[in-house]
């Protein structure tokens, strides 16, 4: 008879997307067969409550294979997952990495698994050292450099689920991305719940932009390296000077800003204020002008007035974002923002349309700025690639997928540009 294999189903963030990948590797390696792995997000309630949506669609459709819940929503409540009927397996963010919980999976496996097998995710000091190569797209490949997070934002359950930082030593990483560029690999995006803290439980202590530098350095032969979402605030000395003078590092920074006004930052326990934000925008375009902002943004956080949202409104012309990731608030159980004055479901939808429609204006002038320019395009298919920026770009034919090319942009199709 032949052998099921597992099925994964991936809820939330890139490092999760990273994971599962991992996770793919481990089952493989340890015989698993029929079952169905659901890497669950817990970033919002909302997310908490899609994750049982798809366990329980999961299950009408694989009636007779192991079901098993991992995830952040899993390690902060694994309760309510061992609770549904549909769930025969819960096993924490620690315990999904380990191949030792695989093994214990196999089908010829003598013996009875725990239900719930679930740590204590506070207690874990190093990171996952299970790494793959070349997760992603045969264009892009994401390198995890760091997990967790040791800052205890009032609205974030994300501590309790991924634990306290740690940092991927400067060496393992370089070496991973040297594999990565020998196989052709034209682009790296480096990848962390918390980004800019790598490197704090490290000896000597280094910073992000102490890694970037070295990465460039080492491996001359990398064409572009990106980083994902970073905290302006903790950004060092070396991360501006590789911003400065190196155009091999992407003109693209996502930043996680959550809102524009000083007392919800505040309330929200942020480490910046308003003006932190706009100085370093400021700052990072004058060294280098083409750069480009995303930003995470918080709509209806408890006690935000319309003067506070317009705030935050005003926020993306100050800063000149490009690319916004609204999130409407929603309480996480467990977290102080849940125990504030709420603001009313209406206003808290409205709001999150109007920073959304802000955000699409802004991503629309970018684009039809870069008509009649030229630009470097990481091809992701053979019809579709990147600029350095991050706008997507059609073509009319094929390109050779996985290589940068060089075109001319004509025009712009919905929230594309074309080539």
């Amino acid at each position: 008879m032949d052998r099921k294999a597992p099925i994964f189903a991936t809820m939330g963030c890139r490092l999760n997307a990273y994971e599962t990948e991992a996770m793919k590797d481990l089952a493989t390696r340890a015989g698993v067969e029929d079952a169905v792995v659901v890497n669950t997000c817990a970033v919002t309630a909302e997310a908490v409550r899609k994750a049982g949506q798809e366990i329980r669609r999961l299950r009408r459709e694989n009636p007779t294979a192991k079901i098993i819940v991992t995830g952040c929503a899993a390690q902060t409540d694994p309760k309510r997952f061992s609770d549904m009927d549909e769930v025969d397996l819960v096993i924490g963010n620690t315990e999904k990495m380990n191949p030792e919980t695989w093994k214990g999976m196999a089908p010829d496996l003598i013996g009875v698994t725990e239900p719930v097998q679930v740590d204590d995710i506070m207690s874990v000091t190093e990171t996952a050292g299970h790494l793959i190569d070349g997760f992603g797209s045969r264009s892009r490949a994401y390198v995890q450099v760091q997990n967790g997070c040791d800052h205890r934002c009032t609205f974030c359950i994300i501590p309790y689920g991924r634990g306290n930082s740690r940092s991927v030593p400067a060496g393992v990483v370089v070496e991973q991305i040297r594999r990565l560029v020998d196989r052709g690999y034209e682009e790296v995006v480096l990848t962390g719940v918390d980004l800019t803290s790598w490197g704090a439980d490290l000896p000597a202590t280094p910073r992000l932009g102490d890694l970037v530098m070295r990465i460039l350095k080492l491996i001359p032969d990398l064409p572009r390296l990106r980083i994902s979402s970073i905290d302006s605030i903790e950004v060092d000395e070396n991360l501006m000077q590789a911003i400065a003078t190196e155009p091999r590092l992407m003109p693209h920074l996502h930043l996680s800003l959550q809102h524009g006004d000083d007392l919800i930052l505040k309330r929200m326990k942020r480490r910046h204020l308003r003006d932190d934000a706009i100085r370093f925008a400021e700052e990072a375009r004058r060294l280098r002008p083409d750069m480009t902002f995303g930003a995470d943004i918080i709509a209806g956080f408890p006690t935000e007035t319309e003067a506070m949202f317009e705030n935050s409104l005003r926020l993306v012309e100050e800063c000149d974002l490009t690319w916004l990731h609204v999130f409407p608030y929603s309480p996480r159980p467990g977290t102080p923002a849940a125990r504030m004055p709420q603001v009313r479901g209406p206003a808290i939808k409205a709001r999150a349309a109007r920073l959304r429609a802000a955000g699409e204006r802004a991503a629309q002038a970018h684009l039809a700025a870069q008509v009649g320019r030229m630009h470097r395009i990481l091809m992701e298919s053979p019809r579709m690639g990147r600029t350095e920026h991050f706008a997507e770009v059609d073509f009319a034919t094929d390109q050779p997928e996985g290589r940068i090319v060089e075109a001319r942009i004509t025009g712009v199709g919905g929230s594309r540009l074309t080539a």
